[in-house]
């Protein structure tokens, strides 16, 4: 097994990989350590079978930093049953029902739809020297490959409009 390092704000996350057989987004997400409030709200929100089995995906993943982060509570009272529909908003929020690498961005910003139901659902993406940027997060690794997609690494939550 190879394992592949991206560098991560001050910290290092280690993504594992087979050359004989790619892992899905879940998998891939699981391997890396750093998304255990990511996959858990994944598992409470009921989108876990999407991001392991749908695709292609693009998934702008926030850490557990970027979720703790958060106002204080912020996560606790997004994961109760009563709050599945707004989990979920926000959680689609962050996913691309495309692939889409950096190597696909031009240098100027970009508007893509997000499968977050409703019709202006954009991410304002952004490439520059300085970096990538989605909806004022910055991607802190980008191009990390899966089996039905790519995802991109980023620093904090993306709260949709309401």
């Amino acid at each position: 097994m190879k394992r592949i390092a991206f560098a991560f704000v001050g910290a290092a996350m280690t993504f594992a990989g087979s050359s004989a057989m790619a892992a899905n987004i879940v998998e891939t997400a699981q391997q890396a350590g750093s998304f255990q409030t990511l996959l858990a709200a994944a598992q409470a929100a009921g989108l876990v079978d999407a991001l392991s089995s749908g695709g292609p995906l693009t998934v702008f993943a926030p850490t557990d930093e970027a979720f703790a982060a958060l106002p204080a509570g912020t996560v606790e009272n997004l994961l109760k049953p009563e709050n599945k529909d707004q989990l979920v908003a926000i959680l689609s929020y962050h996913v691309v029902g495309r692939e889409l690498t950096s190597n696909m961005l031009p240098g100027r910003t970009i508007h893509v739809r997000t499968i977050k139901g409703g019709g202006d659902r954009t991410l304002a993406v952004s490439k520059s020297s300085s970096g990538v940027t989605v909806d004022g997060a910055n991607v802190v690794s980008a191009d990390i490959r899966t089996d039905n997609g790519v995802i991109h690494v980023i620093d904090k939550v993306m709260l949709p409009s309401s």
